[in-house]
């Protein structure tokens, strides 16, 4: 018995819209992660790419839940004795919130090859314009 590998068809890929306006992160994350990687497409196999391209609009306007703001904190590390840098939400919201949906998606896809190639497809914007539209992404709703 053979195992069936499905077709993935690279011109069937959609574009997808999610405004994060008082959306939860995580939820946000979760939701976006799963459209990437294909889980809510019947061709989804794990180790191919089935997945849309999603559009993230209004990045600056997630939400986090309970204290994170302050609390919940991002570390770099530069390579140097004493080069760690750490960061809060707060912080990292008011530099770059674009930063905040990309570090939780990342970490939802694949640590490998084909999660890579899955980041490249998420387009994370901080305002609610974008230049996608030629592409005409059809609006997602964000998961409560």
């Amino acid at each position: 018995m053979k195992t069936h590998l499905p077709k993935v068809n690279l011109e069937q890929r959609k574009w997808h819209v999610i405004d994060a306006n008082g959306a939860v992160l995580g939820r946000l994350a979760a939701q976006v992660a799963n459209v990437l990687r294909g889980k809510n497409k019947p061709v989804y196999t794990p180790h191919l790419d089935a997945g849309d391209f999603v559009v993230v609009i209004n990045a600056e306007k997630v939400v986090v839940t309970g204290k994170k703001e302050t609390d919940k904190k991002f570390m770099s590390y530069s390579g140097w004795k004493g080069g760690e840098r750490f960061r809060s939400v707060e912080q990292v919201r008011a530099g770059h919130p674009e930063k905040l949906i990309t570090h939780a998606v990342r970490g939802m896809v694949p640590k490998n090859r084909l999660g890579r190639v899955l980041m490249t497809k998420l387009k994370v914007y901080k305002g609610d314009q974008h230049p996608h539209s030629a592409q005409q992404p059809q609006p997602l709703a964000p998961a409560k």
